[in-house]
């Protein structure tokens, strides 16, 4: 298939999804009003607790939840062909991971911004509240360690982006200072985004490596990142949070039109084949495609890190209750729609030219080549190479230099990433405080912020150094693709009985939590069999207790769904 049909297809099918399902879940089943006030208007408190503009917060919400996942997923999960990861995210993203964001936020924002892991308590039972924080903890703490790694990896990966990542820090401050000053915040936004490419520039022509060897160099750019997330997840998110990711916004729907130009420009044929039977073989070094592909494609389909995202930092700056549409519907498609770039830029871009082991493949061979095993493709390196090369190509189409075109999409990734890691400990942070609140008030000393925040980057620096080269976190890595969707399914589940308790149709998000939740335990236990195999006791404990978790949660909503079976699930019932 050409690859600008495909591009066609799926926006135009993401236009329709926003505009027929989006709007039909917000108007009809949701009753999106106006009227109702928002948390951060009853609970401001210039921190955590901000009113701010529609497109802002779209901003951040998309940055947040967008990070390394609709890349890195993508760009293996091609491995199948490109037709079952389409289908996936595509599909995946209308029907299960924009309706899991949008709910999520909407059932936080009528319940005073408070997590999926609070919520727990008042609309399943007080007892699994521990269940699910404990659950929450882990991803976050997860993520925190482990993405501190990746991003000092690439540092020394790619020291081109050293300058542009850390000037952003600088440039948003500028911005948001200017913004609440009361400027235009648009074309303020676009003087900060020409900065930045100015800076990309900079990069290119004095990268920055640290003076010695990749594992020393890791570990400091972990230690330099581990106090930039204390200071910026507690510094007020109109200061830094805001206006940051309102401008890496922007550099990504830049990078996104740019590449959508060059598919139009080029419109290379999809060299990646739509079912590769090679990977179905017998003896074949790749696992299988169900459940295995939704659970590598995470982000971009459906993933339970954004419902964290939607009821951890975002709901606390919504301004008006009929922002969550655009907001948690409109920002996961988008972010799936870059999704579908990714598989365009591996599946059809790297044909455009694969240089490796001194030759230049082509077409499917550079496919063939780059996802020839399951081993060779799934590293970190591997991921990234296909999407940077596949979208150096296509950039080459407007005659960018590739040299330009490689370092303007690595110093979004890296930019992305590092997002990811300050986000994540304010979520983190904030769920913790509520780990620790009693009938509203946080008991001393986790209602200090500093206080909590440097327990939470503590805990995640002493994970990330309990091996050399910052490999500890790797320790848990493999209970994170599983833990992040049991997460979306247990969201959904919460969900869920909200709704039946209000009189809400349920269908919507029952369907979709009880596929990701099979597809998820069967991941578990295929994962709980390998670690007893190989002998990895502390996962298998941990994989053990997170399943006798889930089973307990499970029940537990299933009870507090049916304990009243004459509930009224009419489109027209009235609720709050």
């Amino acid at each position: 298939m050409n690859s600008l049909v495909l591009i066609i297809i799926a926006l135009v099918g993401y236009l329709l999804a926003y505009r027929l399902y989006g709007r039909f879940l917000g108007r009809k089943i949701l009753r999106l009003s106006a009227d109702r006030v928002m948390p951060a208007h009853e609970l401001k408190d210039g921190i955590d607790y901000v009113p701010t503009k529609r497109h802002i917060i779209f901003g951040h919400h998309f940055t947040t939840i967008a990070g390394l996942g609709p890349i890195v997923g993508p760009a293996i999960g091609i491995i199948w062909g490109w037709l079952p990861a389409f289908l996936w995210v595509f599909l995946g993203s209308i029907f299960m991971g924009a309706v899991h964001d949008f709910t999520t936020l909407v059932v936080s924002a009528r319940n005073k911004g408070k997590s999926i892991g609070e919520l727990t308590a008042q609309i399943i039972s007080p007892s699994t509240r521990y269940a699910l924080q404990f659950i929450m903890q882990l991803l976050l703490l997860i993520v925190l360690a482990v993405f501190a790694m990746i991003v000092g990896s690439l540092f020394v990966m790619y020291p081109e982006a050293v300058i542009p990542v850390w000037a952003q820090i600088p440039v948003a401050i500028w911005l948001g200072a200017q913004i609440r000053k009361g400027k235009n915040d648009l074309i303020y936004s676009i003087l900060a985004l020409i900065l930045l490419y100015s800076f990309v520039i900079l990069g290119v022509n004095v990268p920055v490596s640290l003076p010695w060897n990749k594992e020393v160099s890791v570990v400091v750019w972990c230690i330099i990142l581990f106090v930039y997330v204390f200071f910026a997840s507690t510094t007020p998110v109109q200061k830094l949070l805001q206006p940051r990711d309102y401008i890496n916004s922007h550099q990504l729907l830049v990078a996104m039109a740019l590449l959508i130009l060059g598919i139009i420009i080029a419109h290379p044929q999809m060299s990646a084949p739509a079912i590769n039977e090679d990977a179905f073989l017998p003896g074949a070094d790749v696992p299988d495609l169900v459940p295995i592909l939704f659970i590598v494609i995470a982000c971009g389909a459906i993933s339970g890190f954004h419902a964290l995202a939607s009821s951890g930092t975002t709901v606390k700056q919504i301004n008006n209750e009929t922002d969550t549409l655009p907001v948690g519907y409109g920002a996961m498609i988008t972010e799936s729609f870059l999704a579908v770039l990714v598989i365009v830029a591996a599946g059809a871009g790297l044909g455009m030219g694969l240089e490796a082991d001194g030759e230049v493949f082509t077409g499917l061979a550079a496919y063939k080549h780059h996802y020839a095993s399951w081993s060779s493709a799934s590293g970190l390196a591997a991921k990234l190479d296909a999407f940077i090369v596949g979208s150096a190509n296509l950039f080459s189409s407007l005659g960018v230099p590739v040299k330009y075109g490689s370092a303007f999409v690595v110093v979004f990734i890296v930019s992305f990433a590092n997002t990811t890691l300050d986000s994540a400990a304010r979520i983190q942070r904030i769920s913790l405080q509520e780990i620790f609140t009693n009938k509203g008030t946080i008991r001393k000393p986790m209602n200090n912020r500093y206080l909590a925040t440097g327990v939470i980057v503590i805990a995640a620096a002493a994970m990330t150094f309990f091996k050399p080269g910052g490999q500890g976190a790797m320790v848990l890595w493999p209970l994170f693709g599983s833990l992040n969707q049991l997460m979306a399914a247990l969201a959904l589940g919460v969900v869920t009985v909200y709704f039946a308790a209000k009189k809400i149709p349920i269908y919507f998000t029952l369907i979709p939590m009880l596929i990701i939740l099979v597809l998820t335990l069967w991941a578990m236990m295929e994962n709980l069999g390998g670690f007893i195999a190989d002998g990895e006791v502390l996962l298998a404990v941990l994989s053990a207790l997170i399943l006798s978790l889930t089973v307990w949660l499970t029940w537990s909503s299933a009870w507090a769904l049916f304990k009243n079976p004459k509930r009224n699930t009419s489109p027209k019932t009235e609720h709050p």
